[in-house]
């Protein structure tokens, strides 16, 4: 049955703002691309899945494809023209309301169309803000948000790794370690093994490594943290998280250590670092 010609010209401007979205994008730098389910499974070692049931969902939270994530932008505008009289079709159907509820996987604050790309497509076009779905939430051992790229893929897949091996999350349930760029949780596992070695010392005695875990979370983080949320320096960071300037802080507190020949306190070289960087 051939689509209505109102539906085949909507699909026409979703093409059309599709097309702008890539041209910004060219100079905002933003990923216009969907989340990858399979390899967001993947690096987030998602495993069991529970079924949520029927449940009403903000489109803008939907920012993933299982299989179709390359057919649509972020904003689940159509990037090809082949699409056009499917989309549209589904357009009539929607609009006779024959259309059963859409399919998702959650994953944190995002979820995974596992059935209904076109129908998700069509109401964001159409400026709905929910749309009915199935749900069935995938337990993720990190954060997740719809605006996370593949590039925060990276680091967050760095921090599922962290949290296996320190089992951080089990130890100390409500942490939240969270970088913006890679490499960081490296820096961290040197830290707890600095800080095993230095509490080994201490106590003359072998120190498990997860009681070296807590000890260094207790003790070495959350005063840094704490410090940070007293000085209120965060918001001096725009874009930055408090586990950026944890390891920015712990470096200065080191050097203003070896400065001074004795240790120095993560609340002095919080403040020492907010005096420096208010005087730039």
């Amino acid at each position: 049955m051939t689509p209505h010609p109102d539906s085949l010209r909507d699909f026409d401007r979703a093409r059309r703002r599709a097309f702008i979205q890539s041209i910004l994008s060219l100079v905002t730098r933003q990923s216009l691309d969907l989340l990858p389910f399979e390899r967001v499974r993947e690096q987030l070692r998602l495993r069991n899945r529970n079924f949520k049931g029927l449940q009403e969902v903000p489109l803008n939270q939907i920012a993933g494809s299982v299989g179709r994530y390359q057919d649509f932008t972020r904003t689940f505008l159509p990037r090809s023209s082949d699409l056009r009289e499917r989309w549209a079709a589904v357009e009539d159907q929607v609009k006779a309301g024959g259309l059963p509820p859409v399919e998702l996987y959650q994953v944190g604050d995002v979820y995974f169309v596992r059935d209904g790309n076109h129908r998700v497509s069509v109401a964001r076009a159409q400026g709905a803000p929910t749309i009915e779905a199935y749900v069935w939430e995938y337990p993720s051992p990190v954060p997740l948000g719809p605006d996370d790229d593949l590039d925060d893929l990276l680091v967050k897949q760095e921090y599922v790794e962290f949290l296996e091996n320190t089992h951080l999350d089990q130890l100390r349930p409500d942490q939240q370690i969270e970088f913006t760029t890679p490499g960081r949780y490296l820096d961290l596992l040197e830290h707890i093994e600095v800080h095993r070695y230095y509490l080994g010392q201490e106590h003359g005695r072998e120190i498990p490594y997860e009681e070296a875990v807590a000890s260094w979370y207790d003790n070495v983080y959350q005063p840094i943290v704490k410090a940070i949320r007293d000085h209120s320096i965060l918001k001096q960071f725009p874009g930055r998280t408090e586990a950026d300037l944890y390891i920015w802080i712990s470096r200065w507190q080191h050097e203003l250590s070896e400065r001074y020949g004795k240790p120095v306190s993560a609340a002095d070289a919080v403040d020492d670092f907010a005096e420096r960087r208010r005087s730039v």
